[in-house]
């Protein structure tokens, strides 16, 4: 083989994106060979429809929430109340709504996305508060909003589903622009902004130097307080954008059910995608991978016929599989593995 083609190989092979691509595209395969026309994508009505697109449309969500944890776990903390400020985003905006005399009007719907929107910030800022201000433990400190959370979001729905019956609204989650669904187009901006602002300017260093030694960064001159507000304000806002998509899609805002777990598999998603918890170096393009792999694995389970309760079963052995062979132990093991054959292999010729 070229030598060439071999180092790049050999690059390929050691990149923490290598498996969570090999995963994807096997899942890829796998739903392929049970349903034929899986990849397959035809317009109707002047929008795209397909297996993809849904799995796009349905991991928006999941993937906005992930980009947010991505640099709050690179500054070595982590937010465990993002599936409660989902929840209280999707409550505030489905009650401004259903309360207005005029649920269908643009303005309405603009000022219930303005109102939740602006919650969600000053819940990231209450966060930030206390990791960087107060010293508190990240998982601690979240822990509070994951718990009271929920009951914000039921003292704002009065414990009922909230329904709505806006047009403009339903756009969010469930309409279309330019051909493709709204919520793919919302989390690709968003993605966008969080890759530009990171990677073309200097707070991705900063992110990742916080995250490596948080004081050497602070006598370094790093202002390693402001960089901790920041992130989890980025979060509380992604996780807020998440709440107005899933809300809208179904139009209705569910305290208890909106946004359930989805802390878990944004998690999932930041640490399958090569993002140490441990702080420092992160990935955004290995948190959409990881992101789509979660929602594949989700539309794998129905495409296969597992029944519903093992899906999680399911999904956790995939996710295992794919930590294990991102793993620094397993990936030397299989290096020393490749060099035995090859050694092998010259000694048999």
């Amino acid at each position: 083989m070229n030598p060439t083609a071999t180092s790049v190989m050999g690059r390929a092979f050691h990149s923490r994106l290598f498996w969570p691509i090999v995963t994807l595209l096997a899942l890829f395969v796998l739903n392929v060979a049970v349903s034929p026309s899986f990849l397959s994508i035809r317009v109707q009505d002047g929008h795209l429809f397909g297996s993809l697109i849904d799995i796009l449309r349905n991991g928006a969500p999941t993937l906005l929430v992930a980009l947010g944890m991505t640099v709050v776990i690179a500054t070595r903390g982590i937010d465990l109340s993002v599936g409660a400020v989902v929840a209280i985003a999707g409550a505030l905006a489905c009650t401004i709504i259903a309360d207005s005399p005029e649920p269908g009007s643009i303005g309405t719907v603009l000022l219930a996305c303005g109102v939740a929107l602006a919650f969600s910030l000053v819940l990231g800022i209450w966060n930030g508060l206390l990791v960087a201000v107060f010293g508190i433990q990240p998982i601690i400190a979240t822990l509070i909003l994951m718990t009271a959370g929920r009951g914000i979001a039921m003292l704002i729905t009065e414990g009922q589903i909230i329904t709505v019956t806006s047009a403009p609204y339903k756009v969010i989650g469930g309409g279309y622009w330019f051909g493709l669904p709204a919520s793919i187009l919302i989390a690709g901006a968003m993605f966008v902004i969080a890759g530009l602002l990171t990677r073309k300017t200097a707070l991705g260093m900063l992110i990742e130097s916080v995250g490596i030694n948080p004081e050497a960064s602070r006598l370094a001159g790093v202002r390693a307080r402001s960089i901790t507000w920041t992130v989890y304000i980025f979060c509380a806002l992604c996780a807020g954008v998440a709440g107005l998509m899933i809300s809208s899609n179904v139009t209705a805002a569910d305290a208890n059910n909106a946004g359930l777990w989805i802390e878990m598999d944004a998690i999932l998603a930041v640490v399958i995608g090569g993002t140490s918890l441990a702080g420092g170096r992160y990935s955004l393009t290995g948190t959409l991978v990881g992101a789509f792999i979660i929602q594949t694995l989700t539309t794998t389970v129905y495409t296969v016929g597992i029944a519903p309760e093992i899906t999680l079963v399911f999904k956790a052995l995939v996710v295992i599989a794919v930590c294990l062979l991102q793993s620094p132990a397993m990936r030397e093991r299989l290096r020393r593995r490749r060099s035995v054959m090859t050694t092998a292999k010259a000694v048999t010729r």
